[in-house]
């Protein structure tokens, strides 16, 4: 079939369209609709993922946890007191290489300030709501790719001194000093005792998570860091209540802290039971859960896209019957079935091919101002646009296929006979 040939047959379906202008409009808006819930649903789920993703990072996505779990698995067994973990267990896990994919390993310590001595800093402002107190070591900063924005983070002798010496958040740091005010080397009151502010925390944002409870009520930036052994002088112990690790790239995470674990258990002979956790596990619900909206949200889109490519099968059906008399004149004169059956499809294209560019421009124009409300980087992908607009011609030809069929198989004479 030459240029010229298919050129006129696509003109021809032009203004048979445009001569049934208000169901052509009606086919293409339910195209449109459907494309545009389609397209939402995609910048929501791909946005969703990019916000989730960019705050499970704060936490480092090679990150573990191990903790003693306190259930019992032999009922008969004699509760033993403690967190199943001490400094000793901590010394064993570097030096044994029973888990040599940890990169980095830091126990923590948590705690809150006595609400009787809140926090204070030696201009006398105070702040004592919800200050989560972490006892660490020199690795937390880099396991959970937290930023020092002032001042330095944590070395060896300050652990090994259980020195009184802080890294503080940035919403205490706003709390506590004055916008202009240099925290690092001023001292702030903790329990009671005196610390030196040696670093500041760079801001976190873990709205999304904590707005589903991902982050225990938390807030990043409302953080106390301290070394670890000063919580253990403190409480007059060698115990350590978790132990964080870094797990190398290219390794089960998962399979890493449960050695890990087990080389616990046989240490202590199986005297505790530990539990486990892995960023990659929060990072698979966090999937699950989107994904499974985004399947309800696909077949909600599905049924409108359904209903208007019955829509294009009424309408091109009704086409057929309405020009049986053109359809056999156009043969009597020599029209072959596959030009008469590419104008049908030719139509039902053009039909979803509008309906998709329409229901793209509305869907990016509403991700557009849903991004500028929420912030949310919610904006179609190249992807997304690609596959909306395959969608909607792909819908719009299967539902011309079978009045194309039937308008090409029309015999000329009895389609000349047809009132």
């Amino acid at each position: 079939m030459s240029a010229q040939l298919f050129w006129d047959i696509g003109q021809q379906a032009w203004w048979s369209l445009w001569d049934r202008k208000l169901r052509t409009f009606l086919c293409v808006a339910g195209i449109a609709i459907g494309i545009t819930a389609v397209t939402l649903i995609g910048v929501i789920t791909q946005g969703g993922k990019q916000v989730i993703f960019a705050e499970l990072q704060t936490f480092g996505l090679r990150t573990v946890w191990i903790v003693r779990d306190p259930r019992l698995v032999d009922p008969y067994r004699v509760k033993r007191t403690g967190t199943g973990i001490d400094n000793g267990d901590l010394i064993a896990l570097r030096e044994s290489g029973c888990c040599t994919a940890f990169t980095r390993l830091t126990p923590l310590m948590y705690d809150r300030p006595s609400a009787q001595t809140p926090i204070m800093a030696r201009a006398g402002r105070r702040y004592s709501s919800n200050v989560q107190l972490e006892g660490v070591g020199t690795d937390y900063l880099a396991i959970n790719n937290d930023t020092i924005v002032g001042g330095r983070g944590f070395d060896a002798l300050d652990i090994r001194q259980a020195r009184h010496v802080a890294i503080i958040g940035e919403k205490l740091r706003k709390d506590l000093f004055d916008a202009q005010e240099n925290p690092v080397g001023r001292e702030i009151r903790l329990n009671g005792e005196g610390y030196t502010v040696i670093g500041v925390l760079a801001a976190k944002n873990r709205s999304t998570l904590a707005s589903i409870g991902s982050t225990g009520g938390q807030d990043a930036n409302n953080r106390i860091l301290v070394p670890y052994r000063r919580i253990q002088v403190l409480r007059n112990t060698n115990q350590i209540d978790v132990l964080q690790a870094e797990v190398s790239v290219g390794v089960s995470a998962k399979a890493s802290v449960e050695q890990a674990a087990q080389f616990l258990r046989q240490r202590h002979r199986d005297a505790y039971q530990y539990y486990t956790e892995t960023t990659e596990q929060h990072v698979q619900t966090a999937q699950n859960i989107l994904g499974s909206v985004s399947t309800i949200g696909i077949v909600a889109a599905s049924v409108s896209l359904f209903v208007a490519a019955l829509g294009i099968l009424n309408i091109m059906s009704t086409s057929v019957l309405e020009r049986t008399r053109e359809i056999g004149v156009r043969k009597a004169l020599g029209g072959t079935e596959s030009e008469i059956l590419l104008q049908f499809l030719l139509e039902a294209g053009l039909i979803s091919l509008a309906g998709g560019v329409i229901g793209l421009a509305v869907g990016g124009a509403v991700s557009l101002a849903m991004a500028r409300l929420t912030g949310f980087p919610l904006m179609p992908s190249t992807a997304l646009i690609v596959l909306s607009l395959v969608v909607a011609i792909s819908v719009g030809l299967l539902s011309g296929i079978y009045p194309a069929w039937r308008a090409a198989r029309l015999r000329p004479v009895e389609a000349l006979r047809y009132e």
